[in-house]
């Protein structure tokens, strides 16, 4: 195999060192593979990617190595034409992140080892104020992805019945994702604390449900994580491969497959074909943004009748207005028995 490969796409030409380079070695899958995946479902991963500030989950050496993220464009190997973000993290600095404009973006990531594509829920013209509303259903301990399935189920109820289409996708392990378009009129403490109010109307109708932040807390439930809407987390994008050893695919899914696919259905093999086969479950994402009004009135309901306000931020985030203690509740000594 050639010691390297000159890509033409989107009017560029990318230059691929290192093709034959191995990055999934139990599946043999090399540099060049990877490339070629994110080739084959171009539309699809550039739809999830486009305009959007990106961190770079990198594995020069393959899966198997030393991974790092990407949050700043790199100082060095450059091309002029790659875009650019500015976004302010939780402690106010400033980054400049990668921006896919096109697809030659992502095969620039690639031939850099990206591996995962973590993407902002919102555009360059507005680093402030999410279009996205991420729903992250993380099956916690003896719960696995059937229950994120059917939890999943209860989402697409309330969003049925708040009008609101919900797009639903496989997170390459053992979760489900469902975004929204949103009008970019928010903040992300606004967009958050919608999230909340979501998850809880969500928890109400199911058991299996939980927005319950310290895993102490949780059980054998599938946590519905909130915190995924705080600046500055990401959550792998559609098409993004995962890494792991089985190569697997975060994969846009239609409501009614969600109950009958397994995450390995889908890997760097299998999805092209699917891509070519049935196009991109996806495709309509971008064609209408609703209101958040309705979630935030409900998040004012939850605060007035029932008490129910904020929730803990990540323990990396500066202490929010509004916030209740970052306490691990079997230690906190002000904590009243239950």
């Amino acid at each position: 195999m050639a010691d390297a490969l000159e890509i033409a796409v989107s009017g560029q030409v990318v230059r691929v060192s290192s093709p034959a380079k191995v990055y999934f070695p139990k599946r043999g899958f090399t540099k060049r593979d990877v490339v070629e995946y994110y080739l084959a479902v171009g539309d699809g991963i550039l739809r999830a990617l486009r305009d959007r500030p990106t961190t770079l989950q990198r594995f020069p050496e393959g899966v198997e190595g030393e991974a790092f993220f990407q949050k700043r464009v790199p100082t060095r190997g450059v091309p002029p034409w790659l875009k650019s973000a500015r976004i302010a993290f939780p402690s106010g600095r400033p980054a400049d992140e990668v921006c896919p404009a096109d697809l030659a973006h992502v095969i620039w990531a690639a031939q850099m080892g990206t591996i995962v594509f973590h993407p902002w829920p919102v555009r360059a013209a507005d680093t402030d104020r999410p279009d996205e509303l991420r729903i992250d259903l993380d099956p916690q301990p003896g719960t696995d992805f059937a229950d994120a399935a059917l939890v999943a189920g209860t989402v697409h109820e309330v969003l049925d019945e708040l009008g609101w289409t919900g797009w639903p996708k496989t997170s390459g392990g053992r979760g489900v994702h469902v975004y929204v378009r949103i009008e970019p009129r928010w903040s992300f403490v606004e967009v958050r604390r919608a999230a909340i109010a979501l998850a809880r109307e969500v928890e109400r109708r199911q058991s299996l449900a939980t927005t319950a932040w310290w895993k102490e807390q949780r059980g054998e439930r599938v946590f519905l994580d909130f915190n995924q809407m705080a600046r500055d987390r990401t959550i792998a994008c559609a098409y993004s491969l995962r890494a792991n050893q089985r190569a697997t695919v975060s994969t846009p899914v239609t409501w009614a497959e969600l109950s009958e696919v397994e995450p390995d259905d889908f890997d760097l093999r299998t999805v092209p074909e699917r891509f070519t086969k049935i196009g991109d479950p996806h495709a309509g994402i971008d064609d209408a943004a609703v209101d958040l009004t309705p979630l935030l009135d409900w998040a004012e309901r939850d605060e007035r009748d029932h008490g129910l306000g904020d929730l803990p931020y990540p323990p990396e985030y500066p202490k929010m207005a509004g916030e209740p203690k970052r306490v691990q509740p079997s230690r906190d000594r002000d904590r009243k028995p239950d």
